[in-house]
């Protein structure tokens, strides 16, 4: 019988008992836990919260690392009836605190290492695989049964931010119904209890996140790591015979730099490879094939709006392009919208799927992203070959992507221009062989102020994500401007690459 709570996952016509998930928080002492373990706890969290007096559509945040307890604490949120609301523990503490409020958090769960002003409930340290080790108040430890909430068409399970053009991080609101269309598509009616999958991508990411949904309904077990090392990936691959990798392409590049652990490691377990968040490049698809010959790698492409599902195989079984996100699946529909608004074989993506954002929350400003015939206008850039495989080009904004993560050259601006010796500051990506790409910074600095570029970077580093930091500064009199009196960023991005060469 399928669920129809996305927290309800578990299948309890399966062996419980069944590891579900190794839970490496701690290398020195590895967590097995079982689907009864999940099960059980994610029942304690659910009449936890509601006995603590929270109310269906409530949000409830969690602010941690990687962990089983994440995994068990998400479930029992969406069971009560209430928003699971997953944060980037990774930004700046005002950016963290904004989520929270923006969101409406009224708890929030943490690990150790994180802290919050809200009413909150710490996972704890370590421990044996049992409900007790989740965590240290009695009403979230009740082994009674719980039975999850029925939800309505469209009730919200979960908000998931993402930033903006605006700088301002948007949470995405979506349905239980949208992503358990994501569970039961990707399944497909196959059998994948045996896999074994690698996660060491955050929770609090679409990548992640949606693959553990995926392995929790599949029966199979995940193997989780607090954060990515490339040696610890590798030793997780060989230690617990790992079938199934993801991550970013930046993630398996760094991967594959540790060229003397690689050739030492036994990697036969490996039949599947997902990348995605980036583009893949033709040197990294080959060092993957050399590195794993008997997986099967795909560039996948998804949205935090929008879902995992969007591209497939061809319906005529023709060989998928190496660098290509594949044909558009049957049950999604796509166009690319040239920028004369017309329907080309090149031009921005927008596509429907039953795993359709609601909307952004607590946004009425932001102009709505859902063409008047419901499509979502997802900002990327693809072309079309003649067979109907996609290759993504580009954005049609000034976003790049570095590592993973999406970078607003704005954001870094502003930021940098509140420094009280920088009066204009202008920032481009430069082609980088693990990120993909990464930023650069051109500044203009105050008369009469001394800077240097030690100054520039620590500050960034203290005052946003590392990610976004630039990594070579450069000073100049004034910035470039276009015909059209804007910032010419063509020019500064030739100017980068050639400073870089000399």
């Amino acid at each position: 019988m399928s669920p129809n709570n996305l927290g309800d996952l578990i299948r309890r016509d399966a062996d419980l008992d069944k590891t579900a998930v190794i839970d490496l928080s701690q290398a020195d002492a590895p967590r097995h836990f079982s689907f009864r373990d999940l099960d059980v706890y994610a029942n304690a969290v659910a009449r936890g919260l509601i006995e603590r007096g929270l109310s269906r559509g409530d949000r409830v945040a969690i602010l941690s690392a990687n962990r089983a307890e994440y995994v068990a604490t998400l479930f029992g949120i969406m069971r009560a009836g209430l928003v699971a609301v997953p944060v980037n523990f990774k930004f700046p503490r005002e950016t963290i605190d904004f989520i929270l409020a923006d969101s409406g958090a009224k708890f929030v769960f943490c690990d150790p290492e994180r802290q919050s002003h809200l009413p909150l409930e710490r996972f704890s340290g370590g421990g044996n695989a049992s409900a007790v080790t989740f965590g240290v108040e009695q009403d979230f430890l009740s082994p009674d049964p719980f039975t999850p909430i029925t939800p309505q068409p469209r009730e919200p399970a979960m908000f998931l931010y993402t930033s903006g053009s605006t700088g301002v991080p948007k949470g995405v609101v979506l349905s239980h119904q949208s992503h358990l269309w994501v569970v039961q598509t990707r399944l497909g009616g196959q059998n994948l209890s045996y896999h074994h999958y690698l996660i060491a991508a955050p929770l609090y990411h679409m990548n992640a996140l949606s693959l553990v949904q995926l392995a929790t309904a599949a029966h199979a077990t995940v193997v989780l790591l607090p954060q990515f090392s490339a040696q610890q990936y590798i030793d997780c691959i060989r230690r617990y015979r790992c079938t199934w990798l993801t991550g970013v392409p930046p993630m398996m590049a760094m991967m594959l730099r540790e060229k003397e652990q690689l050739a030492r490691a036994d990697l036969s377990s490996v039949k599947f490879i997902r990348m995605g968040s980036a583009p893949v490049s033709e040197s990294l698809m080959a060092t993957l094939k050399s590195a794993f010959p008997a997986a099967a790698i795909t560039n996948a492409y998804g949205t935090t709006e929008a879902g995992p599902v969007v591209f497939g195989p061809h319906p005529n079984g023709l060989a998928q392009p190496e660098l290509s996100v594949g044909y558009p699946h049957p049950q999604v529909k796509t166009r690319l919208v040239h920028e004369s608004g017309r329907e080309s074989d090149s031009g921005e993506l927008e596509m429907w799927s039953p795993a359709l954002m609601n909307g952004y929350h607590n946004r009425p400003e932001l102009p709505s992203p859902i063409t008047p015939d419901g499509f979502y206008r997802t900002g990327d850039v693809f072309r079309r070959d003649a067979n109907g495989f996609h290759f993504f080009a580009g954005r049609t904004d000034d976003m790049f992507v570095s590592g993973g993560e999406n970078i607003y050259p704005g954001d870094v601006e502003r930021m940098l221009e509140t420094h009280p010796a920088i009066a204009q500051s202008c920032v481009v990506p430069i082609d980088d062989e693990i990120k993909g790409t990464k930023p650069v910074a051109f500044v203009v600095v105050k008369q009469g102020a001394a800077l240097t570029e030690s100054d520039v970077k620590q500050f960034a580093l203290a005052h946003a994500p590392a990610y976004q930091h630039p990594r070579s500064v450069w000073f100049i009199d004034s910035l470039p401007l276009s015909s059209t009196n804007k910032i010419d960023r063509a020019t500064l991005k030739r100017e980068a690459a050639a400073r870089l060469k000399t």
